[in-house]
């Protein structure tokens, strides 16, 4: 006679997790945690999300311009338009002259920006290494040498706008160091490479302290260690100081991507409106919003926006941006990880247990 079992295992029971009794003080977590920081965010929502709403509103809206017919009179309403006002940049592109050659201008603006971010990011993240590599060394007058690089960062860009603008004035400081009359005000590419000596002048010291809070977290040990087994200044660089400082220095390379692809008043204040080579987006949206055209504004501000977004999602999901940089946030996110593996591991093993248990037959 065969007859099938169904038996368990003993050795096989499921094994019951004890759940741990939460604290409100405990971990900074839970409800407690909720509460303190409920009024930031009620801050925030009143300060970014109701005007991205607003926005988003306004972007499928028109201004309704020239004599409505049915009234004669100046027409004072908007129109629904729905995607007009974004599809308007390919349907009905306003076509300037710019580094990039003839095209739409918001698609010359979006040039701009990404050269601008790619260019200024680049070298002021090669001066902010080198400078705090030069901070963190010992020497005499270290801590006025800190303070007196923060001063082109808290200098007001306007006023460093204006400043500049002083400089590469066709007679000023700059055509009389190299001898030449080059017109960098102008639209040319010269007003580009302006505007990024200027915004690298004022902003890389921001990447230099930054990193410089990373190399000090680095014990010199380490360093004493690699200097024993023979290792060079380069070696020691490479393989020692960029990967325990990468935590900080991808964070400041992360706000300055932000901050650049959002530049405004440097290149306007610098350089002036109406300049194609050096036209952001920033620019154009104000631009549109000055002729009243409040769609189109919207529009504009909303393909930055969304721009932004994408970039940073890159940094912090690809590059790994510690943008929060909790240690104890982090510590709990990895164990939640760890029981979240360990108990899909046991089900795996409890599920195979018992299918080879019901599945298996003896004879009597």
């Amino acid at each position: 006679m065969s007859q099938g079992a169904t038996t368990t295992l003993a050795g096989t029971t499921p094994p019951v997790t004890e759940k741990r009794k939460k604290n409100l003080l405990s971990d900074g977590q839970g409800t407690l945690a909720g509460i303190l920081i409920s009024p930031t965010m009620l801050v925030i929502l009143f300060v970014v999300g109701i005007p991205i709403i607003l926005s988003l509103r306004e972007s499928v809206f028109r201004k309704n311009t020239g004599v409505d017919p049915a009234t004669g009179m100046i027409a004072d309403t908007e129109s629904f338009v729905g995607l007009q006002n974004f599809t308007d940049i390919f349907a009905n592109p306003t076509n300037v002259v710019g580094a990039w050659g003839t095209m739409d201008r918001l698609i010359n603006s979006f040039l701009n920006v990404t050269f601008f971010t790619v260019v200024c990011v680049g070298i002021e993240t090669v001066l902010g290494v080198a400078m705090a590599l030069i901070m963190a060394r010992a020497f005499r007058g270290k801590g006025f040498v800190r303070a007196a690089i923060l001063i082109p960062w808290a200098i007001p860009t306007i006023v460093s706008a204006r400043m500049w603008g002083l400089i590469f004035d066709s007679a000023g400081v700059m055509n009389k160091i190299l001898g030449q009359d080059i017109l960098w005000l102008a639209d040319n590419r010269y007003s580009q490479w302006a505007v990024i000596v200027a915004d690298t002048w004022k902003t890389a010291p921001f990447i230099g302290l930054l990193t410089l809070a990373g190399l000090q977290t680095i014990p010199s040990e380490v360093y004493e260690a690699a200097r024993v087994d023979g290792a060079n200044a380069w070696q020691q660089f490479v393989r020692i100081t960029l990967p325990m400082v990468k935590p900080a220095l991808v964070v400041a390379v992360l706000f300055r991507t932000l901050d650049t692809m959002r530049m405004f008043d440097l290149p306007y204040g610098m350089i002036g409106q109406g300049k194609y080579f050096v036209e952001t987006i920033s620019m154009f949206a104000y631009y549109e919003n000055n002729q009243l055209r409040y769609g189109s504004a919207a529009a504009y501000s909303l393909v930055l926006f969304v721009y932004i977004v994408l970039v940073a999602f890159i940094f912090v999901k690809l590059l790994g941006a510690d943008v929060i940089g909790d240690d104890e946030t982090r510590a709990l996110s990895e164990q939640r990880k760890r029981q979240k593996r360990l108990a899909k591991e046991e089900g795996r093993k409890v599920r195979l247990a018992t299918s080879t248990i019901t599945s298996g037959g003896y004879q009597s």
